[in-house]
């Protein structure tokens, strides 16, 4: 046991990971306080609106649709490190900005608008780069462990961040909730400038003259020529847009579907992060590169728990469905994630990985009005289980292509109980 907790957390032995990690558990669980808080405010300001709902995350997710493959290039060019420091710095001075207008309550909705915009353009520098800086953190070898445990810190804060939020909204309001979120995100700061620079592996990138030629529409066709990274990034792309708007949909879900306070949201977040924590678990373990059948059966089993929370009728059937949800949702992402990570030259990493953010996180900017609409319009659970079938379409179109492209075949067998496999002529 404590030899597989060893392997577990490997990652964690390199110093400049270990400052790297705590330093993003620290903000992030702020992030997570601050998002209940946001979602909530959103809701006392505009009358429980999940159209209004739909707009912030509109808005906190534009700019990741129009800036995210320039940060990809800026990655590929330039010192993460260094641009780590101002996109951290950045949230900061907003988050600091933005507690003070709710404490002294001049806050409006229009404030709310704007603050989430000015967020998702930290959001878009920050998030390519920091995906790319990890290996140059740990290494290749190490760098499958790395990723898995970036999802479990993520996670980690997700249920922390959510359960504190509805406490402390309960006990203090919303405004404390944004200030104690806006003091947390200095520690990625200080850490970010406790590293080592000596100890970070650069030794795969390219020379400074070739990174200086580094064309945004180079890492486009590089992907287009690789089915192999395409098909996750489409799925993703699907699954995100339509299935991926949690932080919309559950808020809608308790408070206009069950009607509960924030500390009863705050257990539908919980749950679904629960869930999540164990999948990113799952895959602290792996060595290699995960096969697409691997990513593809992640996705459909995601898709498919996500349609049934949409359908529960029962507020502690939708609580214990999202923790499979949860376990799914990111151990597809993971796997979609090291994937693709796994699969790229070290030239292409910052504008590749600026592609997955787009697909990930861009998508929102387009799901989230027509999720909110639809949440408003024909109830919370319908906007969930008709992004669970969506997704679960795109799933199943993906495996269908995926098996006459290798010539696999999809059988079962019987065993002491049903189980699925495929078999692939090409070992994947």
């Amino acid at each position: 046991m404590q030899a597989k907790l060893s392997t577990m957390f490997q990652s964690l032995r390199v110093r400049n990971y270990r400052l790297f990690a705590t330093g993003q558990l620290v903000k992030l669980i702020g992030v997570w306080m601050m998002f209940i808080a946001q979602d909530w405010l959103v809701l006392e300001l505009s009358d429980n609106s999940a159209t209004a709902l739909g707009v912030v995350t509109a808005l906190q997710f534009t700019p990741v649709l129009l800036l995210t493959l320039l940060s990809g290039r800026l990655a590929d060019r330039y010192d993460k490190r260094l641009l780590l420091f101002v996109a951290n710095a950045f949230w900061t001075v907003l988050a600091l900005g933005m507690s003070l207008l709710v404490i002294t309550g001049l806050v409006q909705l229009w404030h709310v608008f704007a603050f989430a915009a000015l967020l998702g353009v930290a959001n878009a520098v920050e998030t390519p780069v920091r995906q790319a800086f990890v290996s140059e953190l740990v290494g290749m070898p190490l760098l499958p462990n790395a990723l898995s445990l970036n999802a479990a810190v993520f996670n980690s804060a997700r249920i922390i961040g959510p359960a504190l939020a509805g406490l402390a909204i309960a006990a203090f309001d919303v405004g404390p909730v944004f200030l104690f979120s806006a003091l947390s995100s200095i520690a990625p700061l200080v850490n970010v400038v406790r590293m080592r620079p000596a100890e970070l592996h650069r030794k795969d990138l390219p020379p400074v003259g070739q990174r200086d030629q580094a064309k945004v529409v180079d890492g486009l066709r590089y992907v287009w020529r690789r089915a192999d990274l395409l098909l996750p990034m489409a799925l993703m792309s699907v699954v995100g847009m339509s299935l991926f708007n949690f932080q919309l949909t559950l808020a809608a879900l308790a408070k206009t579907v069950f009607n509960t306070g924030a500390a009863s949201f705050g257990l539908f977040s919980t749950a679904l992060a629960c869930g999540a924590l164990t999948g990113a678990l799952a895959g602290t373990g792996r060595r290699s590169r995960p096969s697409v059948w691997l990513v593809l059966g992640a996705a459909v089993g995601c898709a498919s728990f996500g349609t049934l929370v949409g359908l529960a009728g029962a507020y502690w059937l939708v609580v214990a469905l999202l923790l499979p949800t949860g376990f799914f949702m990111v151990f597809f992402a993971q796997a979609a994630n090291q994937r693709v990570q796994l699969g790229v030259d070290a030239a292409f990493r910052g504008r590749v990985m600026a592609l997955w953010v787009l697909v990930f996180l861009g998508t929102n900017p387009v799901g989230a009005p027509v999720i909110g609409w639809v949440a408003e319009t024909y109830g919370a659970g319908a906007s969930i289980w008709i992004g669970g079938l969506i997704s679960l379409a795109a799933a199943l179109l993906a495996l269908t292509w995926q098996l006459r492209r290798s010539g696999a075949r999809l059988r079962m067998r019987v065993l002491p109980m049903p189980r699925f496999y495929v078999v692939s002529p090409t070992g994947e």
